[in-house]
């Protein structure tokens, strides 16, 4: 008998749950916009199969919800919480746009829900996690773009309690998911992903005789063919900003070491492989002899040169490919240089939920959207970024190139074994950060050699 009754309830709980949510629905898609009234208590009791009392017990949830509000001998009135629910704040980087082609993706989404709209916040790439967090905080942004190293940090600084756990996206490249999970909780979801690879201009090398890149070069090979790619008057034959943190750590990976705490708690890396790859760094720094100056600031300057001839050989991402997409450039990629390990950097964007009380439907709607094949099949035919779903990646068609995209594109899919995250290094966010500033003091001659691990000894610890 008891069990009846238990049985009972919980069907009734389902029911009224259904309605509720149901009704919900309706209001979120349009169906009744503002000021609209629902349908009378008596159709609700019809439709959902409940007892008034039932029907009556959910409007009062929605009313203390705000959805609606009772007037007497009317009806039950659509309020304007509705109407904002539809709208979606979506925090971006500045360089969203060209790494995941993000108005044709919210073009493209409009036209799948037409009641929703998508409002974008761009976030300054300074402090960006301090940012992210403090606007979470205050419900400024509903969901909101972000890479590996955004991730570390949010995680170190107590931010993933702000975030909803997601599902795992099973399409996409497992290692992909890894890279925003917290205690086997998946936090973000992934949607374009690229190794740091050597980018080069082949006409460059035809010109001059010299063999194009390939998987055995290592980076004294590099310097070598250089030289001879720089003796046209005003072009350089390899050009990248070192202090980039997406550039600088690929040179630290190919040392085969990490940083570990000796005995007395401190990092050493005195007569250590990792000496010995920053070394490397700066010789490179000093062998770019021709100082550009002023003229570089940025990537985007060592992409425009490279687009004006002026540069043979780059380090780059394939988001970073996506400035030449519209050119006739012929240009072509090469796994990155190595010193003792084959091994580069893996950079991964992925999209994140705020945590809500209640389950924001259509922010979730767009987050779905985003990982979706339908999204990462635009993403891949209108840019050179790397979709994270693994099997366009394996998918070949005979339609033509609508974008200018490197004849070695699938190299991606050869070097994978040699991806690593900034993890790797066995560094946190905040340490990894220190490191790159105490990196630029010795690469302009402004500490010593002694005075660089000495710093790194005494500035870099773990709490």
């Amino acid at each position: 008998m008891g069990a009846n009754v238990k049985s009972g309830r919980d069907q009734f709980r389902s029911r009224l749950r259904y309605m509720i949510e149901d009704l919900k629905n309706d209001i979120l898609n349009g169906t009744y916009k503002p000021n609209d009234f629902l349908p009378s208590e008596s159709d609700l009791v019809q439709r959902y199969g409940l007892s008034n009392k039932s029907v009556r017990k959910g409007l009062d949830e929605l009313v203390a919800d705000g959805w609606i509000v009772k007037i007497n001998r009317v009806g039950s009135k659509v309020t304007e919480k509705g109407q904002e629910s539809n709208v979606i704040t979506l925090g971006i980087s500045s360089s969203i746009e060209q790494d995941i082609v993000l108005s044709k993706l919210l073009g493209d989404f409009n036209v799948l829900y037409p009641h929703l709209q998508v409002k974008t916040l761009t976030i300054t790439n300074t402090n960006y996690i301090s940012q992210i967090k403090n606007y979470l905080e205050h419900g400024l942004v509903d969901i909101f773009t972000l890479n590996s190293l955004h991730f570390q940090e949010l995680e170190e600084n107590g931010g993933i309690s702000l975030l909803e756990p997601l599902e795992s996206d099973q399409e996409a490249y497992p290692f992909l998911n890894k890279v925003f999970q917290h205690q086997s909780n998946q936090y973000a979801n992934p949607i374009v992903f690229s190794p740091i690879v050597l980018v080069y201009n082949r006409a460059h090398f035809a010109e001059e005789n010299v063999p194009e890149p390939d998987g055995s070069w290592t980076w004294e090979d590099t310097l070598k063919y250089s030289e001879i790619l720089s003796r046209v008057n005003g072009r350089l034959g390899i050009y990248f900003i070192m202090v980039s943190s997406l550039r600088w750590p690929v040179f630290l990976f190919q040392s085969g070491e990490e940083f570990k705490l000796d005995e007395n708690g401190q990092y050493d890396i005195t007569d250590s492989q990792l000496l010995e790859s920053i070394k490397l760094c700066k010789r490179i720094i000093k062998k770019q002899s021709n100082y550009l100056g002023f003229l570089v600031e940025n990537n985007m300057d060592v992409m425009d040169l490279f687009r004006q001839g002026k540069v043979s050989m780059m380090m780059a991402s394939y988001m970073a490919l996506n400035e030449l997409k519209d050119t006739d450039l012929d240009f072509d990629v090469s796994p990155t240089p190595f010193i003792h390990t084959p091994s580069t950097m893996l950079h991964t964007i992925g999209v994140s939920l705020r945590k809500l009380d209640h389950d924001n439907k259509a922010a979730r709607l767009l987050v779905d959207y985003l990982k979706s094949a339908r999204a990462n099949n635009i993403i891949h035919k209108w840019s050179n970024s790397i979709p994270a779903i693994r099997f366009l990646g394996e998918t070949h068609t005979e339609e033509p190139n609508l974008i200018n995209r490197p004849f070695r594109y699938h190299l991606y899919r050869e070097i994978i074994t040699t991806y690593q995250s900034n993890s790797r290094l066995n560094l946190s966010a905040q340490n990894f950060e220190k490191l790159g500033r105490l990196l630029k003091k010795y690469w302009s001659d402004l500490i010593s050699e002694d005075e660089l691990c000495q710093m790194v000894k005494e500035g870099l610890y773990e709490r």
